[in-house]
């Protein structure tokens, strides 16, 4: 048998009805999925490198729209933090700042993943058959696997403690 009082409260606190809410969830899900199956597609088709004429100009047309995308799913997801309801335990200086401290070291991840891996090496370029020169182990990789997954995640979550 499974308790699920901590989950039933939980939901208690999550509006699952709410279309922002839906919204959001759906942008979440649909973003890796949508670029990883192009990627994949690309990758044994080789069809959008035809379509644009270079692998680079491709990689950087599909970069545009995961970034575009994204811009889309930060919106999404702000709008659904303001819809639903607010635990009063959150509603002080150190949750804010809490949450504005791993926002800013989410976003450190991020961003230094952005550098060392460059535009082509963040927007999925070895599935355009564009491989770097050698494994990245520079600063965040060198303390994180996958820094810009984790810096995402630290920056939603950072967001939704402000």
């Amino acid at each position: 048998q499974v308790d699920v009082t901590a989950m039933a409260r939980l939901f208690g606190y999550v509006d699952v009805t709410d279309s922002g809410f839906v919204v959001a969830v759906l942008s979440v899900a649909f973003n890796p999925l949508f670029w990883n199956v192009v990627a994949r597609w690309e990758h044994r088709t080789r069809a959008l490198s035809r379509v644009f004429g270079s692998p680079r100009l491709a990689c950087y047309c599909l970069g545009a729209v995961i970034l575009m995308l994204n811009c889309l799913r930060s919106h999404c997801f702000t709008e659904a933090m303001k819809s639903q309801p607010k635990l009063e335990g959150l509603d002080c200086h150190w949750a804010y700042y809490s949450g504005l401290a791993i926002l800013a070291v989410g976003t450190l991840f991020v961003i230094s993943s952005f550098l060392a891996l460059g535009f082509i090496g963040t927007f999925l370029g070895d599935y355009f058959g564009i491989l770097m020169e050698a494994k990245v182990t520079s600063f965040p990789f060198s303390i994180l696997d996958n820094p810009m997954y984790w810096g995402s995640t630290a920056i939603y979550l950072g967001w939704s403690l402000m």
